[in-house]
């Protein structure tokens, strides 16, 4: 019994030995490698038009590029897809109202789909870009757009008609004479008969072709500006086209040094936050009349209304006066077309501070209010904006769909346009994330985050209101499409340490999801990858914060901790599902093995938990967010036992921007941090992200001045290093070299600088991957792990 037990416990020894050296098999190297080294998860996924295959981007083989793959779902064999079955494969189109063909674009040709038998008919062969077909509402012609005009294609005899004449520049019309050049014509005439019988001739001429010529479509010409087509009526009476005005603004260059030729060459890029912004004119052409008129913003309900951070900047705050003497400028997005010619737009205002949803008059341009949104903050959320397209829809002839966030949580709602009644149709402290709706109208096809923040399901809700339907199961991320039958769902579904994967199930509650691919390496799988804690610290101001905990194993644990910050400021990163920060998953994965622990922080600005957490850090960046990190690092210290003079932190992009306001701000927390791609000074980033959380740079100078590090770089103590690369067209290379010179100038020594000469801001090559994660641990392991 002696000898069985000592037994037991040596091969319980060499078992631990063994899991501990393949652990600790583990490599920078191997991480960074990216797809080679996890694999090519399936991506871009399609159905066939019969329902009965699934198309998708793959690369089993580690090809030079990805490839389109198909699955048959009946015999479940995947194939890769011919150059000819390539050639063959219908793109997505619109369908006809009794879904029995379908016309869609590719190549810029036209083709149209007989969904009965699967036949195909070629509309166009042309060198022209054909694009945007769509049905006519009495599904006897097929409308498309070619060189900024539209076009529409008799289904019966396939006879082309142009239906408008856009040009750019100017109506070269002849001048009048003036009052001395008309006498003088005058009196030509009188005096010689011969010039008065051939103006005749030339009059009689041109009146006969005026009278037998074809007829065409009015010329519109639109000068310098650009010109956008939103859209045509089901009833092909009325266009809707936007004009745009580029602004006299000065962009940005990146110089590009390693290139192919041996010269440097400049790479044109974005202008900065605050610059002249593009502005735009929405109208309507009616076809039948020929006359086009502006749709007009300047009575819309609060159209004048000043942003209240405004009233903070008044010399006379007792005279202040809340509105503009000018409307706000806006943007109108393409109409929404009902089945009998009905239109809604969607309009936001320059600002970022409102979004309404109108009914467009289509005979004279007037609007009428469905529904307003304001934010004193900025407009956003799923369905709604900033990071998301405004989302709506028609439900029948008289309702539509849209998404709100009135609530706190973007929440879908119905309207009535005919009588205004506006009803909620989920609520809840979670999102409706995606929306779309079923053939017969009687379906809502959600993906939402209901059971949690950190999950993402599809759900079925009926259309005149009630109960969401679960439909899939699994712990995790479903990301769904539907089939076109409606018949079938095609999901990528992934776990925190399952990379994604394509599967396959009815679309019932309860039914059997069937995986298809299987995409991971064996290096991939010969790893023992962590399922990491999900936990909740409290802040200071009393909110529950959620992170992901990677802890080392006991006997590992060194004392040490790192918080890692996601960057976008608004996305996810604590969730179930396969992270797309999936390199610093693996190291974090590498981290635990070596001793240390890992808190990755949903902090406030981050996606998924709704209005406010999304608003905390406007007008301070750098705020309520940074608390988050501190309150993290306190977390550790006193529920992880963590040393607090071991503490580290990094992250790239957002996260380096919170990385230096850490360091620089809070220099007593942590001992060292890596900003991978940092903004340093936010009135050097772009406009569309930035003046939505700190309004521009002249109107509301504290935003940013409180919200940018290199106001705070003199607080600087504990060790930084810097990495960007050179070719960085988002957050610009000029970024970190001005915080450069700044430290220098501070005589500050404790900071170092990488450069990756070749990357953009998203890396690319797995040499520059390992290079910048072997200095970041390396930094760590000199500052922390002694």
């Amino acid at each position: 019994m002696k000898h069985s037990s000592l037994f037991l416990f040596l091969c319980v020894i060499v078992l631990f030995n063994a899991q501990s050296q393949n652990q600790s098999q583990l490599t920078i190297d191997q991480v960074m490698k990216g797809e080679d080294f996890v694999g090519y998860l399936p991506t871009r996924i399609e159905w066939k038009d019969d329902s009965e295959r699934i198309y998708f981007s793959w690369n089993p083989d580690n090809d030079t590029i990805r490839s389109t793959y198909g699955v048959d779902l009946g015999s479940k064999k995947i194939e890769k897809l011919t150059f000819d079955e390539l050639k063959l494969k219908s793109n997505s189109g619109h369908y006809s109202s009794d879904f029995k063909w379908k016309v869609y674009e590719k190549g810029g040709d036209l083709f149209l789909k007989n969904l009965d038998n699967y036949t195909v008919k070629r509309i166009t062969n042309t060198l022209s870009w054909e694009s945007n077909p769509q049905f006519s509402g009495d599904q006897k012609f097929i409308v498309f757009y070619k060189d900024n005009n539209i076009f529409a294609w008799s289904i019966k005899n396939g006879t082309t008609r142009q239906l408008t004449d856009f040009k750019k520049g100017n109506d070269k019309k002849e001048p009048e004479l003036s009052e001395q050049d008309q006498w003088l014509e005058n009196d030509q005439l009188a005096h010689f008969d011969i010039l008065k019988k051939r103006k005749n001739e030339s009059d009689a001429g041109e009146y006969r072709r005026d009278k037998t010529k074809f007829d065409r479509p009015e010329s519109i010409y639109f000068g310098s500006r650009r010109l956008r087509i939103g859209g045509i009526s089901p009833d092909l009476n009325y266009v809707v086209y936007h004009l745009y005005t580029s602004p006299n603004d000065k962009k940005t260059i990146v110089p590009n040094f390693v290139t192919q030729n041996g010269y440097t060459t400049d790479l044109h890029s974005r202008s900065k936050v605050g610059s002249p912004q593009a502005t735009s004119e929405t109208w309507i052409y009616n076809l039948k009349s020929g006359k086009y008129y502006q749709i007009k913003t300047d009575e819309i309900e609060g159209i004048f209304d000043k942003p209240f951070y405004l009233k903070e900047y008044a010399e006379d705050a007792q005279n202040y006066k809340e509105v503009f003497d000018a409307p706000r400028k806006v943007s109108i997005s393409s109409p929404v077309f009902s089945d009998d010619g009905k239109a809604v737009v969607n309009i936001t205002s320059a600002d970022y501070k409102d979004r309404w949803i109108m009914l467009l008059d289509l005979s004279d341009g007037k609007l009428k209010l469905i529904d307003r949104q304001h934010d004193d903050a900025w407009i956003g959320g799923p369905g709604v904006g900033w990071f998301s397209r405004p989302e709506l829809g028609w439900i029948d002839n008289s309702n539509i769909w849209f998404q709100s966030e009135k609530t706190g949580y973007s929440h879908l709602y119905k309207a009535n346009v005919n009588t205004g009644e506006i009803v909620a149709l989920t609520k809840g402290e979670f999102e409706i994330l995606d929306v779309s709706i079923s053939r017969n109208k009687k379906t809502f096809y959600i993906t939402s985050n209901r059971v949690s923040p950190h999950e993402h399901h599809f759900y079925h809700l009926p259309v005149k209101g009630g109960e969401m339907v679960k439909i899939t199961s699994r712990k995790g991320g479903h990301e769904v499409t539907l089939s076109p039958d409606e018949k079938q769902l095609a999901i990528r579904y992934s776990y925190t340490n399952k990379p994604w994967e394509l599967y396959v199930m009815p679309n019932k509650p309860g039914a059997k999801m069937v995986q298809l691919t299987k995409s991971t390496t064996e290096d991939f799988e010969a790893y023992d990858w962590m399922d990491s804690e999900i936990i909740h610290f409290t802040a200071k101001d009393g909110v529950k914060v959620p992170a992901t905990l990677y802890k080392p194993a006991a006997h590992k644990k060194n004392g040490a901790a790192v918080i890692f910050v996601h960057g976008a400021g608004y996305t996810q990163n604590v969730h179930y599902w396969w992270p797309s920060y999936y390199r610093e998953y693996m190291f974090h994965n590498f981290l635990a093995d070596n001793g240390y622990t890992v808190l990755a922080i949903d902090y406030r600005a981050s996606e998924g938990y709704g209005r406010d957490w999304r608003t905390a850090i406007y007008r301070h960046m750098g705020g309520k967010d940074l608390e988050d990190q501190l309150d993290g690092a306190k977390y550790l210290i006193e529920k992880q036992s963590i040393d607090k003079d071991r503490l580290g932190i990094y992250g790239g992009s957002y996260g380096g921007f919170m990385t230096l306001m850490a360091m620089f701000k809070a220099p007593d927390t942590f001992k060292s941090g890596a900003a991978l791609r940092s903004v340093t000074d936010w009135a050097h980033y772009n406009h569309g992200y930035t003046a939505n959380i700190l309004n521009t740079p002249v109107e509301d100078p504290v935003a940013y001045k409180r919200s940018s590090p290199i106001y705070f770089a003199d607080g600087l103590k504990g060790e930084l290093l810097m990495l960007h690369g050179m070719v960085d067209r988002n957050v610009q290379f000029q970024d970190v070299v001005r915080l450069s010179q700044r430290l220098i100038e501070l005589k500050k020594e404790n900071w170092d600088l990488a450069v990756f000469p070749m990357e953009d801001h998203g890396f690319i090559e797995a040499s520059s991957w390992s290079d910048e994660y072997r200095r970041i641990y390396s930094l760590f392991e000199n500052t922390l792990n002694k």
